[in-house]
């Protein structure tokens, strides 16, 4: 399965921030859409970084009188593993426990296009593995119409 298949069923927009915004704003935007992180795009639309739940969480333990008026820029992570629509699910799978992430932004000429999380990742595997397993028991009972 390609990302292109995923970012389809997902069917829905992905909650993004920008980089001026605070920390107050991003908990809020999290917290209401039941997400652990949002893409920071430029005003411009470029994707710049990622802010996740734990970025705010070591944030709020470093300053706790502070941590709410704090930009998102400040404690965003810039430095992204970005995946391509065309790229196979399993390998963004791969890409996320070699790194130890939860999400990798997919982007179109450094513009975000969706996000995939391990979720998502886990889900489509687990489709792959029924589809197959009714398709072997099929086979093995001799009702496979193939």
């Amino acid at each position: 399965m390609l990302v292109r298949d995923i970012l389809k069923l997902k069917n829905g927009e992905t909650k993004t921030i920008g980089p001026e915004q605070k920390v107050k704003e991003a908990m809020s935007l999290l917290l209401e859409n039941k997400i652990s992180c949002l893409p920071v795009v430029s005003p411009e639309g470029e994707l710049m970084g990622i802010v996740s739940d734990k970025d705010i969480f070591r944030k709020a333990y470093q300053s706790p009188e502070q941590f709410l008026e704090c930009a998102i820029k400040e404690i965003m992570t810039a430095r992204l593993i970005v995946g391509l629509e065309s790229d196979e699910i399993g390998y963004i799978g791969g890409i996320m426990t070699k790194n130890r992430i939860r999400h990798v932004p997919i982007v179109e000429q450094d513009r975000l296009i969706g996000l995939v999380s391990v979720g998502d990742v886990v889900k489509s595997q687990i489709e792959n593995m029924e589809i197959e397993n009714r398709y072997l028991k099929q086979y093995i009972d001799g009702s496979y119409p193939g």
